[in-house]
């Protein structure tokens, strides 16, 4: 079946009430939406939805090797998806969120979701967006790509997102130019040491600072 898309202006604050109310009931149903985040816009779904999530692969033109991060509107809903929250994962948390920094963690064996071929860990963020947080705060973990067609540049405003993925969305928020129009930081927490796995909005030299090591360990380099 095919949807007709909606925009929603959320700097209007009826019609920001009525994008997020739509927004909710579109994920819900198990479909795509478009959302404003304080790094790049976001295509989200139900993070526990597996065809919803395929439908955003299939939207962005990535395979399963490529899997989704997950985004969440609170500190606590990260106990809940991963198999132990680290010391180290806690400082990070508590320095970076919610903010730029995405963390790569190994997902609680319990989950019944299907984000992609993750090898059993998840990339996770909480965003520092208003509209974000009270979107994942009403739906809970959504599964967020940047919104683009892979291999296009991200979408920093609204419309070149709906330029790229059309009425494969059904409800586009509309939260005015990103904030910083950069990517995340991604660190990698799974193995023995962190490692920084792409440099963004957070620079290593201020993740080393939490953490009391060298940025150049963090990059990888000896």
């Amino acid at each position: 079946m095919e949807y007709v898309s909606a925009v929603f202006d959320c700097s209007d604050p009826d019609e920001r009430e009525a994008g997020i109310r739509a927004a909710v009931g579109a994920v819900r149903a198990g479909r795509l939406i478009v959302m404003p985040t304080d790094t790049v816009y976001g295509l989200g779904c139900d993070a526990f939805d597996s065809e919803a999530v395929a439908s955003l692969l299939a939207a962005k033109g990535r395979g399963r090797d490529m899997p989704v991060p997950v985004l969440v509107g609170s500190w606590h809903t990260v106990d809940g998806l991963v198999r132990s929250v680290s010391p180290q994962a806690r400082e990070l948390v508590q320095a970076f969120w919610p903010g730029g920094l995405s963390l790569v963690v190994e997902q609680a064996p319990s989950l019944a979701w299907d984000l992609g071929d993750t090898s059993g860990s998840v990339m996770i963020r909480m965003p520092l967006h208003p509209v974000a947080i009270e979107l994942l705060r009403e739906i809970g973990p959504m599964a967020v790509s940047s919104a683009n067609i892979s291999g296009h540049p991200p979408a920093v405003q609204v419309h070149q997102a709906r330029e790229q993925l059309q009425e494969k969305v059904s409800v586009y928020l509309d939260g005015g130019p990103a904030d910083h129009a950069v990517a995340s930081t991604i660190v990698d927490l799974t193995g023995p040491d962190p490692r920084i796995l792409r440099e963004g909005a957070i620079t290593a030299e201020d993740i080393a600072e939490v953490l009391d090591v060298d940025a150049d360990e963090l990059r990888g380099r000896p």
